[in-house]
């Protein structure tokens, strides 16, 4: 039989397959996959966030610190007045012999210039590290925000760096004002996680000393979520750097705790520093918020801590995220806000739709006055492209946005292209007196190159949109590739699959104006 044929079969699993992935989306079904819609279609949120870059070089002052001090102590290097401020880490040593070591440690320091006054030594950032400092503090930023929205379970957020410094992050569904302040304080959260040594010979007088009293020590004072004071050394221990894996679970009380995991360069450090340091209180500081000071009962092995303190199982999963994703190097603060409310995604998608509606009936009603039932079959085609657009975005999880609709829209008048191009080889050859069969054959046959030039340059521009482009742009060209392939698809091989199926009847027919809209 004609409609056996393997373009027809092909055709119509397509076909059916478009429609069983894209029915759940167009009639909102409660089961099978469904496209998201993007921001400007179903309201949420729109941040433009400002980074303080400043805040980037200190902590890594600190961390470049923390090593230094780490190496000292790991080497019995005695140095003294371990000092940080905005321009570089300063200290002195009290053995001249061990000049050579610590000097070869220092060189390896990238980005710095070593000044040397006697045993007297500061380590100075220079203009190229510093500006290095701030462009990837932005950069991770972004990543870091990403992340977290991503284990949040938003679907397609929009992170993106806009200008020099800034940050835009778009959110679709964002609706109601809990989910607007959850979500803002998970961006916010600096998830910056620090061990610090509890400066015991002076924490009795920590109510009484001041910021300038402590930092003659070289500590800060803290608080914990009650308000009561921590004298903690100002050069932590290890930071949340060096954590592989943070995960809520549950202590002998039933109360929410944060496990975690340190890499091994941080299980290193911390084994060494507690079996050093039995007996004294070692502070875990979230924020510079202290949420515990357990005392040092042993040596801790494995690389294994935990966070308590009073966290709301939300709270403890939102913090978890935080460590997971990555502390920021530098804080971010809102510049911008704005809602979208649902109401306008409404009008967009009215309007767009349509647009759409207007466009397929419009080319549809052409096409069968112009070339008849070849018309009707490439229309047929375009339908099966508009159901494998839909079927293709939902099963991919892909954001519809409103230019993607305008993708989708455009697609409408590009998907019967290349029906046009074969029909016109068709017709002429038909006017040339060549049979029906051959003339469809070579029909196709000589538009192929045309059709194939003609869509993989608009495939590639569309691949160019959607690496470089943001939100919008990525949208657009998502719906354009997708349509761009799948009406290669339903053109070439399903209309040529049809004719295949119909060819006995096309044959017997002796009215091809009827057939192909030209008279012979």
């Amino acid at each position: 039989m004609k409609w056996l044929n393997y373009r027809f079969v092909i055709f119509v699993l397509v076909f059916l397959a478009g429609v069983a992935l894209s029915v759940p989306s167009l009639f909102n079904a409660p089961f099978g996959p469904k496209i998201t819609l993007g921001l400007d279609l179903q309201g949420g949120l729109h941040m433009l966030l400002g980074v303080d870059t400043q805040k980037a070089i200190a902590s890594k002052l600190k961390s470049v610190a923390s090593s230094i001090k780490y190496y000292a102590e790991d080497n019995d290097i005695i140095i003294d007045e371990l000092r940080i401020d905005e321009n570089g880490i300063s200290f002195k040593l009290l053995d001249k012999d061990d000049a050579p070591k610590i000097e070869a440690f220092l060189q390896k320091l990238k980005g710095f210039k070593l000044q040397k006054d006697g045993l007297g030594y500061k380590l100075i950032l220079t203009p190229q590290e510093r500006e290095s400092i701030k462009q990837y503090a932005i950069k991770q930023a972004v990543d870091t925000i990403r992340n977290r929205l991503d284990q949040f379970g938003l679907a397609e957020p929009t992170v993106a760096k806009q200008g020099k410094d800034k940050i835009l992050v778009e959110l679709p569904g964002i609706k109601t004002p809990q989910q607007e302040q959850r979500v803002r304080k998970l961006i916010a959260k600096a998830a910056h996680l620090q061990l610090m040594a509890v400066d015991e010979a002076r924490q009795a007088r920590v109510d009484q000393m001041t910021p300038e009293e402590a930092a003659e020590y070289g500590d800060i004072i803290l608080k914990d979520r009650q308000g009561h004071k921590y004298l903690v050394k100002e050069i932590p221990i290890l930071d949340g750097s060096m954590i592989t894996d943070a995960r809520v679970a549950f202590d002998r009380n039933n109360q929410p705790v944060i496990d975690f995991t340190l890499n091994s360069q941080g299980a290193d450090i911390f084994a060494n520093f507690t079996a050093k340091n039995v007996g004294k209180r070692l502070a875990i500081v979230l924020d510079n918020v202290v949420y515990s000071a357990p005392v040092i009962r042993e040596r801790i092995g494995g690389g294994n801590g935990q966070i308590s303190g009073g966290f709301s199982v939300q709270e403890a999963h939102d913090v978890a995220i935080a460590l997971r994703s990555g502390a920021l190097l530098a804080p971010v603060y809102m510049e911008e806000k704005r809602s979208i409310g649902p109401s306008l995604g409404a009008d967009s998608i009215r309007q767009s739709m349509i647009a759409l509606i207007s466009g397929f009936v419009l080319v549809v009603l052409f096409m069968v006055w112009y070339y008849g039932i070849a018309g009707l079959i490439a229309d047929i085609a375009l339908i099966a492209n508009l159901f494998l657009i839909i079927g293709v975005m939902a099963i991919f999880g892909a954001t519809l946005t409103l230019p993607g609709m305008a993708g989708i829209v455009l697609t409408v008048g590009m998907a019967v292209d290349a029906n046009v191009i074969i029909n016109e080889r068709i017709r002429e050859l038909l006017r040339q007196g060549v049979s029906v069969k051959k003339a469809i054959e070579q029909g196709y046959k000589n538009a192929m190159s045309a059709i194939l030039d003609a869509n993989i340059t608009t495939l590639i521009a569309a691949v160019v949109l959607y690496a470089y482009g943001t939100g919008p742009i990525k949208g657009f060209a998502i719906t354009m590739s997708i349509g761009i392939l799948a009406s290669m698809l339903t053109a070439i091989v399903g209309t040529h699959g049809m004719y295949e199926a119909l060819m006995e009847k096309i044959e017997r027919s002796k009215n091809l104006k009827r057939w192909f809209g030209i008279k012979v």
